[in-house]
């Protein structure tokens, strides 16, 4: 079969891999679509610790079961259509126990440490299939919307702290496919005003074609805090979510937050710089609740899926690009220019 592997920094070679052989207990996908997310960007560009090549990447996957050898209780079978909850904790560590099974201490994953979907046909791992990781795809929704399963699970993962209601005025630092997930899923729960925040770009434009109620451009000097503040009347956001991986934002979103905030920061920084000069004051006297979120737990997963199957979600205006196998490294560049918000591959073209 045919596979996009990365062997290293700025470096994915399309190539001829050996078809994968199940083992028992394993699925085998026919890969319909691998959206592209921006960690394997980051790997792309710039290598993972996690990720010693070769490995075939991509995660957010929807595919048609072409092979199984599945026990006869798991309820995938051959010709369904699936998409896959990626996470493989241990279930034994004291986050598993817990029911945190995204934090998992030992946890694996898709594309990290078992191949992913940048390939014609993607093996499903038996202890992934035997958790009921796969959840089959009962529409007619497109495979590359049904792909968003994953990076929108995460989001919701996040605004199960965050509790948006129809009271709520919700800030999103960032307008890249995480941002806008994050402002529909504000405006579903009900919020009363959304705005988007970004730097000043194609991507901050596209944001206005969503549900929002203002699309604000970062400034150096400031003005988007004082724009926020205006259109608030001076109280601030009741929610801000920081969905980019800037340590200004961060300091922004704090500064922003009305009293008795909620404070979101979903994305993380650069490990090289992994710190924001926060004013704790403001935490402090404000009785901002600040929180994190990282990857998703299945009942996430599942909402995320159940959403996207609904038609309710507007995936349509997400995936705005698709790409055949060998033009793969072209979606990283789309991202680099601001040209994609997620472009999806998909091997069969």
């Amino acid at each position: 079969m045919k596979a996009g592997v990365y062997e290293g920094r700025e470096q994915i070679v399309i190539r001829d891999v050996p078809d994968p052989v199940l083992e028992e207990g394993e699925v085998l996908l026919k890969v319909e679509a691998c959206c592209v997310c921006g960690s394997d960007r980051r790997t792309y560009r710039h290598g993972h610790a996690s990720i010693p090549p070769p490995r075939v990447l991509g995660h957010e996957f929807c595919g048609t079961v072409v092979e199984s050898r599945a026990p006869n209780h798991i309820n995938i079978e051959v010709g369904d259509r699936a998409v896959m909850y990626i996470v493989i904790p241990c279930g034994t560590c004291r986050p598993c126990l817990d029911g945190k099974v995204n934090i998992c201490l030992t946890r694996k994953t898709m594309a990290y440490h078992y191949d992913g979907a940048y390939a014609e046909y993607t093996k499903i791992p038996a202890v992934a299939v035997a958790a009921g990781n796969l959840f089959k795809v009962e529409s007619d929704v497109p495979s590359a919307h049904m792909a968003l399963s994953e990076p929108l699970g995460c989001s919701i993962n996040a605004h199960g702290r965050l509790k948006i209601g129809l009271k709520d005025t919700v800030a999103v630092f960032g307008a890249g496919p995480i941002g806008i997930m994050h402002a529909v899923l504000a405006r579903l729960q009900g919020a009363q005003k959304v705005f988007v925040i970004a730097p000043p770009g194609k991507r901050l434009e596209r944001a206005e074609s969503f549900d929002v109620d203002a699309c604000i451009p970062v400034t150096p000097e400031g003005s988007h805090k004082e724009e926020i503040m205006k259109l608030t009347e001076g109280y601030g956001c009741s929610v801000v979510i920081s969905a980019c991986n800037s340590g200004q934002a961060q300091i922004d979103a704090v500064e922003i937050a009305a009293r008795s905030a909620r404070v979101e920061f979903f994305g993380g920084l650069p490990k090289s710089n992994p710190t924001a000069a926060l004013n704790t004051n403001l935490i402090h006297y404000k009785e901002i609740m600040v929180t994190g979120s990282f990857s998703e737990r299945m009942s996430d997963f599942q909402a995320a899926h159940a959403l996207l199957q609904s038609g309710r979600f507007p995936s349509d205006k997400i995936v705005t690009h698709m790409l055949p196998l060998d033009r793969m490294t072209e979606a990283f560049d789309l991202m680099d220019a601001g040209e994609s918000l997620k472009p999806c591959i998909d091997p069969r073209l």
